[in-house]
């Protein structure tokens, strides 16, 4: 494929803008150049200067970058109001209606050859499909983001990099999340790359991980950091559409430049919008770590504003998970029923391949319910439906838990074998290397 400033495409477009302006090569040409060069030029036999092109855009009456590139005048202004205008929509919760913008954008950049709009669309479209549940759709989509952005800064690829491990994460892959957040995490930090945005974003989508893989020192020092982190931005909604507002004003009066400032610091806000939902789990890691101390009603607290942060954002999959969490939170404080509401509720919206884990914890937790109301039957098929779950994720520590409870279970009704074969399967995978352990701890951010 011809690229867009190779001489023969420039020449091709050179000839044609002086056709549909009714001009001879001569009239192009002069009084700084011939009609011979114009012909030589034409035909794509010589690569012209700037110099030779800003003349030739001053005949033809376009601007420079559009005779260069043959891209619109102001294209990729205009582009980047539009990002932010999906960005908007996709932080206002309309799933749906941001893909279908994020597409067209997609479309569009690569037509015209931009691959920072491309990479930005990708990333959106990426993360619409994690919003949706759509995991492998979602981590293509990141994938192709960070090959489009594999020569620029690690920082400005943290945020494509965070969307394919939290893809994998959700899927029940949590060792490999883990593995690519920390990597990252120990890039920036050793190489003095302390970007705050890119800090943040990395803190915060590391502590689902930990938490699920029992590593809960972690997960409480990774949501201290993100939460001193966290942008103190007042209303960012409310910022974000006014710097909209003054690009298009600046846009209309042809100050490019300026526009695209404004629609940067908009383009920023926004995504610090997307990041209510990994500041939802700082929320939910607070609420954790109340209810290890005995405080269930500032850990149901916690819960609830996490599960509210993620409704607004209409985050299903997300919101199940905290739902699962506040389920546990509220059999502890006797509200049973209520909780196994709240499980059958969300357990749709979880499967092997969306949220694993959670809906492991979901069986495990109306089991125990199933066993308080003396409902063995029910109680041994949500242990053996979570076992399967867990088995898939490779979530030891909630694997052994579970086989120590199917085993006691099995044990009251005199299944005494098969409640050892449970005991033995939860020792296995409680001592097998790799699954309890994590490597050294990510150098740390100066706060």
């Amino acid at each position: 494929m011809a690229k867009r400033d190779d001489p023969e495409t420039i020449g091709r477009r050179v000839q044609q803008l002086r056709r549909e302006r009714g001009l001879t090569q001569r009239q192009l040409a002069e009084p700084a150049y011939t009609s011979a060069y114009i012909s030589t030029l034409e035909a794509g036999r010589v690569r012209p200067s700037d110099e030779a092109l800003r003349h030739l855009a001053e005949r033809l009456g376009v601007a420079f970058d559009e005779l260069a590139t043959g891209r619109p005048a102001h294209l990729a202004t205009d582009l980047r109001l539009r990002l932010t205008e999906a960005q908007r929509t996709l932080a206002t919760g309309e799933t749906e209606k941001a893909a279908e913008q994020y597409a067209r954008l997609l479309a569009e950049a690569e037509e015209h050859e931009l691959v920072d709009v491309r990479a930005a669309a990708l990333l959106g479209l990426g993360e619409c499909a994690l919003e949706t549940g759509e995991l492998e759709t979602g981590r293509q989509h990141f994938e192709r983001s960070e090959r489009a952005l594999a020569d620029a800064p690690l920082p400005a690829r943290v945020p494509a990099l965070r969307g394919r491990a939290v893809s994998h994460y959700l899927a029940g892959e949590l060792r490999y999340a883990v593995y690519l957040l920390e990597t990252t995490l120990d890039e920036l930090n050793r190489g003095g790359l302390h970007d705050p945005d890119a800090l943040l974003l990395l803190y915060a989508s590391v502590i689902g991980p930990y938490m699920d893989m029992g590593a809960h020192a972690r997960a409480a020092q990774a949501a201290e950091f993100a939460l001193a982190l966290a942008p103190q931005a007042g209303d960012p909604a409310l910022v974000a559409r006014m710097h909209r507002s003054v690009a298009r004003t600046l846009l209309a009066e042809g100050r490019v430049t300026e526009a695209d400032a404004s629609l940067a610091k908009a383009a920023e806000l926004y995504r610090q919008l997307q990041l209510r939902t990994e500041l939802a789990n700082c929320h939910w890691m607070r609420g954790y770590v109340y209810a290890q101390n005995g405080e269930l009603e500032c850990a149901e607290s916690e819960l609830r504003t996490a599960q509210t942060m993620l409704t607004a954002r209409r985050a299903a999959l997300y919101t199940s998970r905290v739902a699962v969490e506040l389920a546990d939170i509220l059999h502890r404080r006797g509200k049973s029923e209520e909780a196994a509401a709240l499980l059958h509720g969300v357990l749709g919206d979880l499967s092997p391949e969306r949220g694993a884990v959670h809906a492991a914890a979901a069986h495990r937790l109306l089991g125990i319910i199933a066993e308080d109301a003396r409902d063995t039957e029910a109680a041994e098929e949500h242990y053996v439906r979570a076992l399967s779950l867990l088995e898939r994720a490779g979530a030891a520590r909630d694997l052994a838990d579970l086989c120590r409870l199917l085993g006691d279970l099995l044990r009251r009704t005199g299944r005494v074998e098969a409640a050892l074969d449970a005991y033995r399967t939860g020792l296995g995978h409680r001592t097998a290397p790799g699954t309890t352990t994590l490597g050294p701890a990510p150098a740390q951010p100066p706060l």
